[in-house]
């Protein structure tokens, strides 16, 4: 191997143009590609900027030349040559370099690479896995340098917009208590306290409640958080947010500060000029519109509610359902009645994974005749009134889902997305923003025979409904609010309870005795009593976002180095076995086999 010597790059591979004829130039990168044309040898150089096309002649410089014959795909090289056009004809308009080459006049090999475990320059199907573990070479294809570049530009138009409006970037511990009222969190022993644990953060909540205690008024911070939850495509046991808390500020504020950010965003990474104010929808009318408190907006196939319609109606399901206190609801998929009797059966299935005990269809015939297995369940009047309310006319398929409201909405919101992907309704290019409002405060739960907070437990109830707090809480809606866009929810947050005493009746109401809240926010209510403003904040998931932004099915392929959907690293082999001695440092005693 050769070392740059006096070599110094003197420009990135992105940059030379015809402008540039008759130039000596130093380049530096990787080999993507080396074609041999009649002696002639021509290379793609690639850094993560742009291609070069560099041209080795015999009759240039052979010696040089000879040199080039040895060198292979992913290779380190610096040449130094003079910018020439390339002959008519072979000029390449999908590169900025298209119209030029670079005739080498000195070659040095910086570092030699084996073959790579799956080529970069060809478009080929890679087990994630295998990417993740060679994670250093998957980032050097241009599509996913580009999604860190975006990213990159993401944070840098959050800190400006945020910067510019008077919001101070302050650091908050990654190193604190567990308070587990959320996910599970991930604990840390701690070797000067034995016995003792810190957890990693599952978002700054506390902290920069207490920053506005103190006076700091505008707080934001790109920060990681950590989970220990089971994933999907969205989630990783490590996530970035964007996280800012204001003081003195109601729901307005928020949502003009949240619209701003989005606009700053969008225009630095995708060039385009989001209309605001955002669309703005209860969590009531989701749900009934939806059936989910996380909707696509960007295409219709509404939920419509025929409990009332069909409640005395001949199909003992419906007239069952609708005894026991339960819902019929029904989607309108408009010109699908060509659909297959194969095709029902799989979206029977479909919807079966989402607590659906089956999915009945009727298709709409010429004259408005019904075909369907449950059609002669109904009279002509009944027939007549359902139609109505579907606007359902000749050629539509009509679903229907009888169930417990959680059961109908689950089966139908994931139905209603799944014919929209089918349909080729989800147009990547577009991007719907709404605002969810009204959400309840709290949530029953069943096994642990008690109510539990929806977002966070220091959420503000709606002043107009505090009356309710003790005597009927599920009926209490909360001051939060989250941005959904295309159907994921980006964002979120919600105007906090900073008064002592109105934080004190929400740990009642959940269970909390003053005991156990005085063990784990002890720090919290004493702050609440010693001159707290009003405060509210957010939280943007930096990760979701640019996956929406990158037109990315996962956000695994806008994160440096992600983790599996196991939590697991196959690049470092993360998680690992320790030693018993760094363990018996930490005054643990496993029962299970380790290193020595």
């Amino acid at each position: 191997m050769e070392s740059m010597g006096k070599l110094k790059r003197t420009h990135y591979l992105n940059q030379l143009t015809i402008a540039d004829k008759g130039r000596e130039v130093v380049l530096m990168g990787w080999v993507l590609r080396r074609r041999d044309h009649g002696g002639v040898i021509f290379i793609d150089l690639r850094d993560r900027y742009g291609i070069t096309q560099v041209v080795f002649n015999p009759e240039v410089n052979p010696e040089v030349h000879a040199k080039a014959h040895g060198l292979r795909s992913e290779w380190v090289i610096a040449v130094r040559g003079t910018v020439s056009p390339r002959p008519e004809g072979m000029t390449n308009e999908k590169l900025v370099t298209g119209e030029i080459e670079v005739m080498v006049d000195e070659l040095k090999i910086l570092n030699q690479s084996r073959t790579p475990p799956f080529p970069l320059d060809e478009d080929v199907e890679v087990s994630e896995n295998l990417r993740l573990k060679y994670r250093y070479l998957d980032l050097r294809k241009p599509e996913m340098a580009a999604n860190l570049i975006m990213r990159h530009k993401a944070c840098q138009a959050a800190r400006s917009f945020l910067n510019d409006r008077s919001f101070l970037e302050i650091e908050t511990p990654v190193l604190t208590r567990s308070t587990p009222e959320g996910a599970r969190d991930y604990l840390v022993p701690s070797r000067v306290n034995p016995g003792r644990f810190y957890a990693l953060p599952q978002s700054p909540q506390l902290f920069k409640q207490l920053l506005m205690v103190a006076g700091m008024d505008r707080y934001y911070q790109i920060v990681k958080c950590f989970r220990d939850e089971d994933l999907r495509a969205d989630r990783q046991p490590e996530f970035t947010q964007i996280d800012m808390e204001m003081s003195f500020v109601d729901e307005e504020d928020m949502f003009e500060t949240g619209e701003g950010l989005m606009r700053s965003l969008f225009a630095a990474t995708r060039g385009i000029d989001i209309k605001t104010p955002f669309a703005r929808m209860t969590y009531d009318e989701a749900m009934a519109r939806y059936g989910t408190d996380r909707p696509d907006t960007r295409f219709g196939l509404e939920l419509v509610d025929l409990t009332g319609t069909v409640k005395d109606c001949g199909f003992k399901v419906f007239r069952d359902v609708a005894d026991k206190g339960g819902m019929i609801k029904s989607i309108n998929a408009r010109g699908c009645a060509g659909f297959s009797r194969k095709d029902l059966d799989v979206l029977t299935e479909y919807v079966g994974n989402f607590g659906a005990k089956g999915l009945a269809w009727v298709k709409v015939k010429e004259g408005g005749e019904w075909q369907s297995p449950i059609a002669k369940f109904f009279t002509d009047e009944e027939r007549a009134a359902m139609a109505e309310k579907l606007g359902a006319e000749p050629g539509d398929l009509l679903f229907f889902v009888a169930d417990r409201p959680q059961v109908v909405h689950a089966a139908l919101a994931e139905l209603r997305l799944e014919l929209g992907r089918r349909l080729g309704m989800m147009k990547e290019d577009e991007f719907n923003l709404v605002w969810i409002t009204g959400f309840p405060l709290l949530e029953y739960d069943h096994e642990e025979k008690r109510h539990t907070a929806v977002h966070h437990p220091f959420t503000a109830p709606r002043e107009e409904d505090m009356d309710l707090l003790e005597s009927d809480p599920g009926r209490v809606r909360s001051r939060a609010y989250d941005l959904v866009m295309n159907g994921i929810e980006i964002g979120g947050g919600s105007i906090r309870i900073h008064r002592k005493d109105m934080q004190d009746r929400v740990f009642r109401v959940l269970g909390i005795g003053e005991e156990e809240a005085r063990e784990k926010f002890s720090f919290l209510l004493e702050a609440l009593e010693l001159g707290a403003p009003p405060h509210g904040g957010m939280a943007f998931g930096l990760d979701r976002l640019m996956m929406l932004l990158c037109g990315r099915d996962t956000i695994r392929d806008v994160i440096a180095f992600p983790k599996t959907q196991k939590a697991s690293c196959p690049m470092t082999e993360a998680p690992s076995s320790v030693s018993r001695r760094q363990l018996t440092e930490l005054s643990l005693r496993p029962d299970w086999d380790l290193n020595p």
